[in-house]
């Protein structure tokens, strides 16, 4: 299920005000997202997922779509914030998100990591821990996605850039 949130919501807000520390940025794949996406989400059991704009660079025509699909309108494709319950909801909507210039933050519950996405195409995952972060990566290295070599994302609080 896809649902439009009204404003972010309080998870994502204080998420943004304190990240985790431990963070590992890659190049985002375009041509093999499916692959990514899968390879990101599997070993979660994942209840849900946020996903709020910090910024759009064009109009988001698969996210318009994707809304479409779901019988959802859109008042504003420059300035949202969508929920995915369930793992292919989850998985669908982080897929046609990285598929978009986007700069977006993703929280799924549980919270097991978060990310940061960016229309540059990079694209941070962040972890709790620095041994959970080294078990994440690693996954993603062995997949053989690369890494975005000493890119260190601060925060603002406000927009991550």
């Amino acid at each position: 299920m896809l649902t439009v949130l009204p404003e972010p919501p309080e998870e994502l807000q204080r998420f943004r005000l304190s990240p985790w520390q431990f963070q590992q940025s890659f190049l985002t794949p375009l041509k093999d997202l499916k692959r990514f996406v899968s390879t990101v989400l599997m070993p979660y059991s994942l209840e849900k997922a946020v996903l709020t704009t910090d910024e759009v660079v064009f109009e988001p025509q698969n996210v318009m779509q994707l809304v479409a699909d779901h019988s959802i309108k859109l008042e504003n494709c420059y300035r949202f914030t969508l929920q995915a319950e369930g793992q292919a909801g989850i998985t669908e909507l982080l897929e046609t998100v990285l598929s978009n210039w986007i700069d977006f933050l993703f929280v799924p519950t549980p919270q097991s990591f978060a990310i940061y996405a960016d229309h540059d195409e990079y694209i941070t995952f962040y972890l709790p821990t620095n041994a959970l972060l080294a078990e994440f990566a690693g996954r993603l290295k062995e997949a053989g996605f690369e890494t975005a070599p000493n890119y260190l994302r601060g925060s603002s609080g406000y927009r991550w850039r």
